[in-house]
């Protein structure tokens, strides 16, 4: 009778297992690890990227606002207007004036009519004295009468040479209160001309200056976008070397690695067990 209870059995073994990797053609997977190498210290060093300039306001845009900081363009010439206006206000309520343009040889033309007429009561009195009327009424009559002619005579004189400068005082006065409105218009206008005129002097040059930055503006892109290419330019070959070996036909090779089975040790030592029975049932 076997101590072990029963007959024996072999022990059982673990299934082998197999791997299989497919890969590149050693020559081509080895210039893509380098690429890939070269990718990584290059992504590694930080771009230096430039800076963003911007231009600075140009020469013609300074003399713009250095203008335009200049009030009181053409104040000069409206203060004139104004001035001249003023005047002719003053002129108007100053009245002709009439003596400047009074005949100086008016006195004479009174005292010739006075003289005439002195001449013509003494002639009156002669010729009454030569009919022996002298002194009479009829006499004073004549004496009246000739007076009052003369007197006449020299009023009519002097209104008609008062009319005459009154005529021309006013016509003067006219004349200068017409001119001096006409000047301070005039001036009041050409004060607004130059405001006009130094305004669009500022515009022309603030254009002017504007397209003058504009330019250097442009100048100045450029240069940053140049140093922007060099800068990216290693990336753009890593790129271009990236599109290469991807575009490029490959071969691939298969490497297959195999397990072996192994044995159970619970079985092998059973095994050995049963194989070792009969030799001790012999002993």
């Amino acid at each position: 009778m076997s101590i072990f209870g029963g007959g024996g059995g072999g022990g059982t073994t673990s299934t082998g297992t197999q791997t299989s990797i497919a890969r590149e053609a050693p020559g081509v997977e080895a210039r893509k690890l380098a690429l890939y190498d070269e990718a990584a210290n290059l992504a590694k060093s930080p771009v230096n990227l430039p800076g963003i300039q911007v231009a600075p306001i140009s020469s013609l845009e300074k003399a713009g606002i250095a203008q335009a900081g200049q009030t009181g363009v053409g104040a000069g010439s409206v203060t004139s207007g104004i001035g001249a206006f003023t005047g002719a206000q003053q002129t108007a309520a100053a009245g002709p004036n009439i003596a400047q343009f009074l005949n100086p040889y008016q006195q004479y033309v009174t005292n010739e009519i006075g003289r005439q007429g002195q001449m013509a009561q003494n002639q009156l009195a002669a010729n009454a004295v030569n009919a022996g009327a002298f002194g009479g009424g009829r006499e004073g009559v004549q004496q009246a009468e000739l007076q009052k002619r003369t007197l006449e005579a020299m009023g009519q004189a002097q209104a008609a040479g008062f009319q005459t400068a009154l005529g021309a005082a006013q016509q003067q006065q006219g004349l200068q209160t017409s001119t001096q409105l006409a000047a301070g218009q005039g001036l009041g206008q050409l004060g607004a001309q130059q405001q006009a005129m130094s305004l669009a002097d500022i515009n022309a040059q603030m254009q002017a200056g504007a397209l003058q930055r504009g330019i250097g503006q442009s100048a100045l892109d450029a240069q940053r976008a140049t140093a922007l290419q060099r800068a990216y330019e290693p990336y753009q070959r890593v790129e271009f070397l990236k599109g290469i070996m991807t575009n490029l036909p490959t071969t691939q090779s298969t490497l297959t690695a195999t397990t072996a089975p192994g044995a159970n040790p619970l079985g092998q030592a059973v095994g050995t067990g049963l194989a070792g029975y009969p030799a001790y049932n012999m002993m």
